[in-house]
């Protein structure tokens, strides 16, 4: 059946195409399997509901009838500012419509979130414009430039909030830089979410086609609820495909977790357990409450255009497993700077268990792509980063603020697949990690945090991090164990040197190439101490003598890979090229607004190939001894390059079949 709303009919009526509902969340109080939900253009101030659920054979499917022209918001306008003081108008706001959560007595807080809590979870727009919020009301007079923000020309626009107990009012000065805010459109959040079932289990819910912005969310850190401008809240099998989301305070898309009374910000309000022991903690008690391949995650998040929020793009502990996310641009996102803390990034996965990352891009981020605990199964191919770092002239980051980079995959222990993507930013992989496969990728940048960064700091020696591995493409525990090192392979990447490694002092590496692993032992070094053993069993002190070996770095591979303009290669690789003589030239440029790449990387790769590489090549995860596979259990043959052009009996390194192939445009807007 087909409900129809639309907010400019006259009255409002029963959802049927000639007396349609004035408000989308009519529809989704009787939407039942199988229905569509179409909505027509207009703006939509409200949270959306879905009450029912859809079956796998049956989604209610809501869409805007007209791509993008249907608006769900959850901001409300204000026209009725007044002059202050110079450039600011200040307005009041009856605290009645905010209900039992008011954005502007609540603040962006929580666990692993290290930046100052001073900011508030409401937001003040003009034109689509953010505005930043200051602490002071001189402050926001002065309207002064934000250093530290992306975007310092528009950090000057600022809003102060504070409340008048007496009259039960919000107060919101707001600095308008000469504007008249009465003759703008000025808006503010009032919502917390805009496409969210307050419920869990709402299943099989497809989200088309819809502009979602302005949400008041809530910091999202991985051991608590994790709310969202739009998400499934703890379901299974959701599409959000087609659409524009934008401006959320937090998280713009949360594919995460339920609220557990038991264990929801619990280091922020009880201090006495760590915020780590508290993630091992609601792995094992996810399994308790359902956390199933039959009964989570499976959904898809396509095609949809996700900028202009300050903590996620996509945001998700263990409710994204065995979900599929491709051809999204994922792209401005934390660049107010105004937030800080450890789960921030255009993505931001925990247990990311057989999830594929595909055909997306991800530009102006302060981080690409965050895949924390348990990648195992997770594969990232045919992406591309881009510009995840500072602009120049940018000030020192916020405190509690990481470090920036194109992928962090954190201790976690495969297997974890990086294919077929161009990294073009000054840090490529941040990998404090093990069980990698890093396969056909164009790399500009540094990789970072290798052998270290998986210990937490204690009174005395540091304690290292145990994290969970699973059954092979399940969500049930199969053990837990701290972080070796190693367990990598490269295969068939080029190496660019691209931004000269000259501060004698750096924060971290910055040296491009494989040679940060050189103290790293090759399968056969690793394997010696073993090798005594083999066909036989232990005995006497077997056990002791080995000890030392069992906590070991692990073994890496690496062969068919290109290294330029400097990049160095692990010196255990011996079919590689390495030239440090030649100037490399390259440089990401836009035609017509599209990206392509110029350069001449390919006159000094000259004939050299290698084999096609393939599951068989990559060998098992050490730890949970699963292969590279696809979530199915298949092979996966690595002949297909960024585009899916065919690759042959053998290959060029790199992420293209051919140099003509590579100017090509990159990613169509």
């Amino acid at each position: 059946m087909k409900i129809y709303v639309d907010g400019n009919a006259r009255f409002d009526g029963n959802g049927t195409k000639k007396r349609p509902y004035k408000l989308v969340n009519e529809a989704a109080k009787v939407a039942m399997p199988g229905d569509e939900v179409d909505v027509f253009p207009g703006t939509y101030r409200e949270n959306v509901n879905p009450v029912h659920a859809g079956t796998e054979d049956a989604h209610i499917t809501y869409r805007s009838v007209e791509p993008l022209k249907a608006i769900i918001t959850g901001a409300e306008l204000t026209d009725n500012w007044e002059k202050y003081q110079d450039n600011v108008w200040v307005t009041k706001i009856n605290n009645s419509i905010f209900g039992s959560y008011n954005p502007y007595t609540t603040y962006v807080k929580g666990d692993w979130y290290l930046g100052p809590v001073n900011k508030h979870t409401g937001a003040v727009y003009m034109n689509d414009l953010q505005f930043y919020e200051t602490t002071s009301l001189n402050e926001c007079v002065k309207g002064e430039i934000y250093q530290r923000s992306w975007d310092q020309e528009n950090s000057v626009y600022k809003w102060y909030t504070e409340q008048d107990e007496e009259k039960n009012e919000t107060i919101i000065y707001a600095n308008f830089q000469g504007e008249n805010p009465n003759q703008e459109n000025v808006d503010i959040n009032v919502r917390r979410e805009v496409f969210w079932p307050q419920e869990t289990g709402v299943n099989y819910i497809t989200v088309s086609g819809f502009k979602l912005n302005k949400a008041a969310t809530t910091w999202a850190p991985p051991a608590s609820y994790q709310d969202g401008l739009v998400g499934p809240h703890w379901s299974k099998g959701w599409t959000i495909e087609n659409c524009d989301i934008s401006h959320s305070r937090c998280a713009g898309i949360s594919l995460g977790k339920y609220r557990d009374p038991e264990n929801d910000q619990f280091f922020t309000y009880q201090h006495v357990k760590s915020p780590t022991q508290m993630e091992r903690d609601a792995v094992c008690r996810g399994q308790y409450h359902g956390w199933t391949k039959e009964n989570i995650g499976h959904h898809i998040v396509r095609n949809c255009n996700i900028h202009d929020c300050e903590q996620d793009g996509i945001v998700g502990r263990q409710g994204g497993v065995f979900s599929l996310i491709e051809d999204n641009h994922i792209h401005h996102i934390n660049n107010m700077q105004e937030l800080a803390g450890a789960e921030i990034a255009g993505i931001k996965l925990h247990a990311a268990i057989d999830v594929i990352i595909r055909r997306n891009h991800f530009d102006h981020t302060t981080m690409g792509l965050w895949c924390d605990w348990e990648a195992q199964g997770t594969r990232i191919t045919q992406n591309l980063f881009d510009h995840n770092y500072a602009p120049e002239g940018t000030a020192k980051r916020l405190e509690g603020a990481m470090l920036s980079q194109d992928i962090w995959v954190e201790v976690s222990h495969g297997p974890t697949l990086i294919d077929n993507n161009l990294l073009l930013s000054k840090g490529s992989l941040k990998i404090p990690t093990q069980g990698l496969a890093v396969v056909h990728n164009l790399i500009l940048g540094s990789f970072t945090y290798v052998g270290e960064g998986t210990d937490t700091p204690g009174h005395g020696a540091p304690q290292p991090r145990y994290t969970p591995y699973h059954i092979r493409h399940r969500t049930e525990v199969a053990g837990f164990m701290t972080i070796l090192h190693g367990d990598d392979r490269f295969y068939n990447n080029i190496f660019i040197q691209k931004w000269p490694a000259k501060d004698p002092d750096p924060e971290e590496n910055l040296e491009v190439g494989t040679a940060v692993f050189d103290d790293y032992p090759t399968y056969d070094e690793w394997y010696k101490p073993f090798k005594r053993l083999e066909g036989t069993f232990a005995r006497e002190t077997d056990m002791e003598d080995l000890m030392e070996d069992h906590f070991g770095h692990l073994p890496i591979w690496a062969s068919g890979n290109v290294y330029l303009n400097g990049a160095k290669a692990w010196k255990k690789e011996s079919n590689n090229i390495v030239n440090d003589k030649d100037k490399v030239e390259f440089e990401l440029v836009e035609t017509d607004g599209q990206p392509e790449i110029k350069t001449n990387l390919y006159d000094f790769i000259g004939n050299f190939k290698n084999k096609i590489i393939n599951t068989d090549t990559l060998g098992k995860a050490f730890e949970p001894e699963q292969r590279f596979e696809t979530p199915d259990g298949d092979d996966i043959d690595f002949n297909e390059d960024y585009f899916g052009n065919h690759r042959g009996v053998s290959t060029i390194p790199g992420p293209f079949t051919s140099e003509e192939v590579s100017v090509k445009t990159l990613w169509e807007k």
